[in-house]
């Protein structure tokens, strides 16, 4: 029988020291949250010094197992984990606690400290997220893995909060996780009990146990969270279990060892102060000075574990080695995808449309594009909410991921639009995928919360988001995105792109895929849209600048700029015709991406659109914005209220985007 880790000093004196760390940190910098650190120390010191493989000579190893603190409040403790576990995070970091410029911000942020696998703070994305990278494990597992050569068998481990499970993106990605039989994920519930407001019971009275086996998830309860053994058994029987996702309600206590603090809300989200600082370590038998103090008993603790990951990494390096002789293909694709290379000639395929060709809507012109480039870009996974058909996202020679087919790269996420973001977060993190979603428009509200956290981490995905104005007609105001485009836009590090036919689409695609410093959002109509003179030949290089001159016609000096994005375009190039007709001298420009256009040259910019000329805007959508590119005197087409259920035809003369309509605004502009 195997002795009681209770019984070891050795493991309390390294507990006791990732409790007063978290303390110490939050009383130096007067804010944070010491509670949950002093009561998930048992549990993060037992995962972190006999479970997780991980390195922290190389933090980016790809078969290491993934921790993600999904209550990001309880900072201060990863960060003590990261630093005693040998990660590039110096005891100064910790003193600079929450300090501008500091690597220990208020919550993890991914990119910013080693070892930090995803962003977290806003509740639940954490939980949502580590589902994407227990998706992205099992679909490379079954792209890479060979008998005898797993390069891909890692798992991964949450700790949630109460708070975490409250939130409803958690309800729509552990119902997907279920259903999917994730069974590399392990997720530890802090159930402490304890909210801002007071106790859990204000608000939050389910069985989430029962919850969670109603997912399809195997559960577990440990009772005391301070005890080691029944800890450890937990553990082992949850990275046993590889046919369902594992749950472990895990009873804490907020504060532990503060006499009066613990088990309140006091201890949440303020500092102990100086007394009652004194007052636990007094109680806990920790020496009151020097603070941020680390015995050797708990260095050494984590750094035996730190050796066996190191030792399981140069097993894993040659391992790959074999690998590369054995399957060089493979070998190849796998070592492209991490340098993030993109195949030679992987857009030689996208489709060119003429004008005369049909009308097509960019949604469907989207599908072509997306099943062109497909091929040769084999990191490319990801579907719909529920609208695989109208978003025409279905990658046609390719499988649907499932239980029994990990290979697949066609995604059913349900309608479950904010779990598809965060999960979509989870497949970008693994480096090998490029993740894309589909929805309408309307529902990137959904979305924004896990869209904003992908800008924030810069990771790259592609969102599909199809019926992108009133002119999706009888659906009405519910489903008619008026905000939306103003809102994504707003979103740092976000690319917005609303092409105005399908070869300006086609390029829209060629940017989403070379971009990989943040999500990219395409924005495409329902109803079909003719192919524009010009953008055949314009296109490639006019979308990837965010703007373009599609067209100049009539006599004398530029009269009248007409710019627009998406469907708009061409209405501002049959208004253009009209007032030609008439005798001015008229320019089309394209918009599709403000972001891009943005960061072009001033001497681009104003190329495109030059000083001194009188502009007419054209958006079916809110006006919200549209200042940065306009001057005092020039003139908005766009939508100042929600709009209506009706043929989309009717919608258009109704509000005013008909070429006689605008040309009626030109013509004052023109006077």
């Amino acid at each position: 029988m195997s002795p009681s880790l209770n019984q070891d000093p050795n493991h309390r004196t390294a507990i006791d020291t990732l409790r007063f760390l978290a303390v110490d940190m939050v009383e130096a910098a007067n804010s944070g949250h010491p509670g949950a650190p002093m009561g998930l120390a048992p549990l993060a010191y037992l995962l972190w010094s006999r479970h997780l493989r991980f390195d922290p000579q190389d933090p980016h190893w790809a078969n290491r197992d993934r921790f993600v603190l999904s209550c990001g409040h309880a900072s201060a403790l990863l960060y003590g984990l990261l630093h005693l576990a040998g990660y590039d995070l110096s005891l100064e970091e910790l003193r600079n606690f929450r300090q501008l410029g500091s690597k220990t911000p208020g919550h993890p942020e991914y990119g910013l400290t080693a070892g930090v696998e995803t962003t977290t703070g806003p509740l639940g994305q954490g939980l949502a997220t580590a589902v994407g990278m227990a998706l992205a494990k099992e679909h490379l597992a079954a792209r890479f893995n060979r008998p005898e050569l797993p390069l891909f068998s890692h798992r991964v481990w949450v700790v949630a909060s109460d708070g975490d499970l409250m939130e409803g993106v958690t309800a729509e990605a552990s119902s997907f996780a279920g259903h999917q039989k994730l069974g590399s994920l392990k997720v530890f519930y802090d159930d402490n009990r304890i909210t801002i407001d007071g106790s859990t019971d204000l608000s939050f009275s389910e069985d989430v146990g029962k919850r969670y086996e109603a997912y399809g998830w195997f559960v577990q309860r440990v009772e005391d969270g301070n005890d080691l053994d029944a800890l450890e058994a937990a553990a082992v029987a949850a990275a046993e279990e590889t046919e369902r996702p594992s749950l472990v309600i895990v009873r804490t206590h907020i504060g532990y060892g503060s006499p009066a603090k613990q088990d309140s809300a006091a201890a949440h989200g303020a500092p102990l102060g100086a007394d009652e600082v004194k007052a636990s370590k007094e109680n806990l038998g920790w020496p009151l000075e020097p603070t941020f103090h680390i015995p050797q008993e708990a260095r050494q603790a984590f750094a035996a574990r730190a050796r066996i990951g190191s030792e399981e990494r140069a097993a894993w390096k040659a391992l790959l080695a074999r690998y590369g002789e054995l399957h060089p293909e493979e070998a190849e694709d796998f070592r492209r995808r991490l340098a993030g290379e993109l195949a030679p000639g992987w857009d030689s395929n996208l489709p060119t449309f003429a004008v005369g060709d049909k009308a097509l809507a960019t949604r469907k012109a989207s599908g072509k594009a997306l099943n062109a480039i497909a091929p040769n870009v084999p990191e490319l996974m990801g579907g719909s909410a529920d609208l695989t058909g109208s978003n025409n996202t279905w990658l046609a020679d390719e499988e649907v991921f499932t239980p029994g087919d990990r290979g697949g790269r066609n995604l059913h996420f349900g309608v479950r639009e904010h779990a598809m973001g965060a999960i979509l977060n989870g497949m970008a993190l693994s480096g090998q995928l490029l993740p894309y979603s589909g929805t309408f428009l309307i529902f990137s509200d959904y979305m924004r919360p896990a869209i904003r956290i992908a800008a924030l981490m810069g990771l790259p995905q592609v969102h599909v988001f199809t019926h992108d104005s009133i002119f999706l007609g009888e659906d009405g105001p519910t489903h008619q995105p008026i905000s939306q485009l103003a809102s994504l836009r707003s979103i740092p590090n976000v690319i917005t792109l609303r092409p105005g036919d399908a070869n300006e689409t086609a390029a829209a695609w060629r940017v989403a895929v070379q971009h990989r410093e943040g999500p990219v959002a395409l924005c495409l109509t329902r109803q079909g849209l003719p192919i524009l003179d010009g953008s055949a030949e314009k296109a490639k290089e006019g979308v990837a600048r965010g703007g373009y001159v599609l067209s100049e016609a009539g006599d004398g000096d530029l009269a009248l700029v007409l710019l627009a994005t998406g469907s708009e375009v061409s209405l501002a190039a049959a208004t253009a015709e009209k007032l030609q007709a008439e005798g001015h001298r008229v320019r089309v420009v394209s918009l599709p991406s403000w972001e891009l256009f943005a960061a072009q040259s001033q001497a681009y910019r104003q190329e495109v659109l030059p000083d001194g000329v009188r502009r007419l805007a054209l958006e079916a959508a809110a006006p919200f914005g549209w200042h940065r590119w306009l001057a005092p005197g020039d003139d908005l087409v766009a939508l100042d209220g929600f709009g209506e259920s009706a043929p989309y035809k009717e919608l258009a003369e109704h509000f005013g985007f008909t070429p006689e309509k605008v040309a009626e605004r030109a013509r004052k502009l023109l006077a």
